[in-house]
C-alpha cells in the first residue's frame, strides 16, 4: 500500500476510535492498540509493522519523558517528599519484589522478571489523574497518595530506562555493568545539568528575542532531541537524556509555552507508539491464552490494590483512605508498556509472554476507569471504619453549621469561593464552605473561618451544612461533571432552593440550566464584560451608556439580573428602556381580585410577565409554583415589560 494511503488510514481510523472512545469515557490510548491491531500485519494486514516505523514511534517516548521532566518541579516534590519517596518508593520496591518472586517461582528468567516486575508496579498517570480531576478527588486523601505514588513511578522510570539494557549486555560481571551504566548516567546527568543550566536560559532568550514562533518551536525540538542524542551516544537511551531536556527548561520561564508548543508531536507520535504496539498482538497466537489473559488482568488489580493498602496503612493513614488508594493504582500504566517494549526489543523476555502481559495490561487499564469511580462505594463496603468516619465527617460539618439559617453553603473554597466568602463576611452574611483540600481546610479553619472538609455532592454532607435552611447553594469549582452532581443530589432533595453555578465559558449554560441551576456565571463571559467597558470608557464612550450596555447584556443572559426597580434616579432613560425586562411589586390589598386564586389561573405569562418572588407575612419571601395561592398582605414582585407591567397589576387587583 502506498505510503500515503498508509498514513490516510492510520489518521482516519485513530480519529474515529479516539472520538468514539472519549464518548465512551475510556482513555484514548486504547483507540491507538484497537487501530494497530486492527490495521496491523496479525488482523487485516494492511500495515507493515517496519522496523522504520517503530524507530519513528520510539520517539513518541522521548516526548513523553521530555513532558515528564518538564513537570519535574523539585519544590513541589518537596512539600510531598514523605508521600513520594516514603510511601512511593514502598510501592515502587514491594510490588517488583513480589512480582520478580511470583515470576521466578513460575520458572522465568530472573531478567525477564525485573522487566515484569518494573513494568507491573507502573500506574497510568494518565488514567488516575483524568479520573481525580473529573470527580474533584485531585486534592482529597487518597487523592494526594496516588499523585505522590505516581511521581515515584515516573521518578523510577529513568533507572529502570538504563538498567534494561545492561541486562541485555552479553557477557561480563553483571554488577560492574550496572554499576558501570550508574556511574555513566551520573557523570551524563552531571555534565548536562551543571553546564546546561548556565546555557539554556541564556540560549532560550536569544531565541525568544527574535520572535519567531517558527524558530522558538524548532529550538525546542533541537534541545530535545539533541540530549536525547547525547545520552544515547553515552550508551545510555534516548528517553534519559529527553527527560534531562525537560528538566533544565522546567527551570526556564519559558517552561509553559514549550510544553504547549511539544504537545502536538509529543501526542502524535506517541499514539503512533501505541499504534506499533498493537500491532505486536497476534488475536490468533493469544486465542489459546485467553484464560491466563484474564486471571493476569484480575491477578494484576487485585494484588497491587491489595500491596497498596497495605502499605498505606503501615504508613498510617485509614482503612479507606487506604483502599481507595490502592483501588486507584490497581492498572497498568504507559510506562509498563515502553518498559515491556524495551524488554522484548533487548530480547530479555519472550515474544510469547510479551504478548499476554500486553492484553492483561491493556484489560487492567480499560476496567481501569470504573473501578475508580466505584472506589468509594467499595470503600464503604469493605472498610466499615470508613463509613463511621465519613459519619463523623458529617458530624464535624453539622458542628460548624450549627445555629445557622438563612446562609449561603459554598461549594469549593478556592480562589472563587475565598473572594465570595470575603464579600458575604463583609454583609453580615451567615455561609459556611466545603472543600476537599485537607491542607486549604486546616489553614482556614486555623483563621477562625466557616469551612469544613466534605464533598458537596453527597447529600449527607450538604444536609450536616444545613441545606434545608439554607438560602442559597453556591458552586465556586468549574468542573462540569462534579457540578452536575451536586445538581442533581440538591435537585432531587431541595428543588426550590436557589443554585448558582461557576463555569469557564457559556458553552454548558444550556446544560447547566437544564439540570437545575438557577443562574450559570461563566468566567469568560465576564471576563469580556469588564474588558468591554474599560475599552470603551478609554474609547470617549459615556459612562453612563456603558454601564446601560453592559446591563442590557446582562439582562440578556442572567434570568436573575433581568430587570430591576426603577426609582426617580431613572429619568434619564431612554424611550427604548420602555421595552426593557423591569421589576415592580404589587402588594394585594384586601378586597383584591387575586386572593385566593392560584398564579396558573391568573396566566401572567399571556402579558408577558413572571412572578419572581412572593413576599408573605410570617413565612418570608417563597418561591412561587404554579400552584402557589395568593393571599391577603402578599407582596407579589413581577418581571416584564412597563406595559405588560401594568396590565398584570390591574389584573391582580382588579381582575381585568
Amino acid at each position: 500500500m502506498p505510503t500515503l494511503k498508509i498514513i490516510l488510514l492510520l489518521l482516519s481510523s485513530a480519529v474515529l476510535l479516539v472520538a468514539l472512545l472519549r464518548t465512551l469515557r475510556l482513555p484514548p490510548l486504547l483507540a491507538y492498540f484497537l487501530v494497530g491491531l486492527a490495521l496491523g500485519p496479525h488482523t487485516f494486514g494492511w500495515v507493515e509493522d517496519s522496523e522504520a516505523v517503530r524507530s519513528l514511534a520510539e520517539f513518541g517516548v522521548v516526548f513523553l519523558m521530555f513532558s515528564i521532566g518538564l513537570e519535574f518541579s523539585l519544590p513541589q516534590l518537596y512539600s510531598m517528599r514523605s508521600t513520594v519517596f516514603g510511601l512511593g518508593s514502598a510501592q515502587v520496591l514491594v510490588s517488583m519484589a513480589y512480582t520478580v518472586a511470583a515470576s521466578m517461582l513460575l520458572g522465568l528468567d530472573w531478567r525477564a522478571a525485573l522487566v515484569i516486575g518494573g513494568a507491573l508496579t507502573m500506574s497510568s498517570t494518565a488514567i488516575v489523574s483524568k479520573m481525580l480531576v473529573e470527580q474533584i478527588e485531585l486534592n482529597s486523601r487518597h487523592g494526594r497518595l496516588s499523585i505522590g505514588v505516581l511521581l515515584f513511578q515516573d521518578i523510577a522510570v529513568v533507572p529502570l530506562l538504563i538498567l534494561i539494557p545492561a541486562l541485555a549486555t552479553p557477557g561480563g560481571d553483571l554488577p560492574s555493568l550496572l554499576g558501570m551504566s550508574a556511574l555513566k548516567a551520573g557523570v551524563v546527568l552531571a555534565v548536562l545539568l551543571v553546564f546546561g543550566k548556565s546555557l539554556i536560559n541564556p540560549w532560550f532568550e536569544l531565541v525568544a528575542r527574535q520572535r519567531s514562533q517558527e524558530l522558538f518551536v524548532l529550538n525546542v525540538l533541537m534541545v530535545t532531541l539533541g540530549l536525547a542524542y547525547a545520552t544515547k551516544f553515552a550508551g545510555l537511551s534516548y528517553a534519559l537524556g529527553a527527560f534531562v531536556a525537560g528538566m533544565l527548561i522546567s527551570e526556564t520561564r519559558y517552561r509553559y509555552q514549550v510544553e504547549a508548543d511539544i504537545g502536538p508531536f509529543r501526542d502524535i507520535l506517541l499514539g503512533l507508539f501505541f499504534i506499533t504496539l498493537g500491532m505486536q498482538l497476534d488475536l490468533h497466537a493469544l486465542a489459546g491464552s485467553l484464560g491466563w489473559i484474564a486471571l493476569l488482568a484480575v491477578s494484576l488489580a487485585l494484588v497491587k490494590a491489595g500491596l497498596v493498602t497495605s502499605l498505606c496503612r503501615a504508613f498510617g493513614h485509614e482503612a479507606g483512605v487506604a483502599l481507595r488508594t490502592g483501588l486507584t493504582l490497581a492498572q497498568a500504566g504507559e510506562f509498563s508498556f515502553v518498559l515491556l517494549a524495551q524488554g522484548t526489543e533487548y530480547n530479555l523476555l519472550d515474544p510469547h509472554y510479551a504478548q499476554i502481559l500486553l492484553a492483561a495490561m491493556l484489560l487492567s487499564m480499560l476496567f481501569a476507569p470504573f473501578i475508580i469511580q466505584s472506589n468509594g462505594r467499595i470503600a464503604r463496603i469493605l472498610a466499615p471504619s470508613y463509613k463511621r468516619n465519613r459519619a463523623q465527617q458529617a458530624e464535624d460539618i453539622a458542628h460548624v453549621s450549627q445555629g445557622l439559617s438563612g446562609h449561603a453553603i459554598i461549594c469549593g473554597y478556592r480562589r472563587s469561593g475565598q473572594n465570595l466568602a470575603r464579600f458575604l463576611a463583609q454583609e453580615n452574611i451567615p455561609y459556611i464552605a466545603l472543600d476537599l483540600d485537607p491542607v486549604r481546610v486546616r489553614e482556614a479553619v486555623t483563621a477562625g473561618l466557616p469551612v469544613a472538609y466534605g464533598d458537596s455532592s453527597r447529600l449527607e454532607i450538604l444536609e450536616a451544612a444545613g441545606v434545608a435552611r439554607a438560602r442559597v447553594v453556591v458552586v465556586s469549582f468549574s468542573e462540569l461533571r462534579a457540578t452536575l452532581r451536586v445538581l442533581h443530589v440538591v435537585r432531587e432533595h431541595y428543588p426550590s432552593i436557589p443554585i448558582i453555578v461557576r463555569t469557564l465559558d457559556d458553552t454548558d449554560m444550556d446544560r447547566l440550566r437544564e439540570a437545575g441551576a438557577t443562574e450559570v456565571v461563566p468566567e469568560v463571559l465576564e471576563g469580556s464584560l469588564m474588558l468591554a467597558s474599560h475599552a470603551l470608557v478609554v474609547l470617549g464612550v459615556p459612562l453612563n451608556r456603558v454601564v446601560k450596555r453592559i446591563r442590557r447584556f446582562r439582562e440578556e443572559h442572567y434570568s436573575m439580573l433581568r430587570g430591576f426597580f426603577h426609582g426617580l434616579s431613572d429619568h434619564d432613560l431612554d424611550v427604548a428602556d420602555r421595552f426593557q425586562m423591569r421589576l415592580h411589586p404589587v402588594q394585594i390589598t384586601t378586597g383584591a381580585a387575586a386572593i385566593g386564586r392560584r398564579l396558573a389561573d391568573l396566566a401572567l405569562e399571556k402579558l408577558e410577565v413572571q412572578v419572581q418572588s412572593i413576599r408573605r407575612i410570617g413565612d418570608g419571601n417563597i418561591e412561587p409554583t404554579p400552584d402557589t395561592q395568593l393571599y391577603d398582605g402578599d407582596v407579589v414582585v413581577l418581571l416584564g415589560m412597563w406595559e405588560g407591567l401594568a396590565s398584570a397589576e390591574n389584573m391582580l387587583l382588579k381582575g381585568k
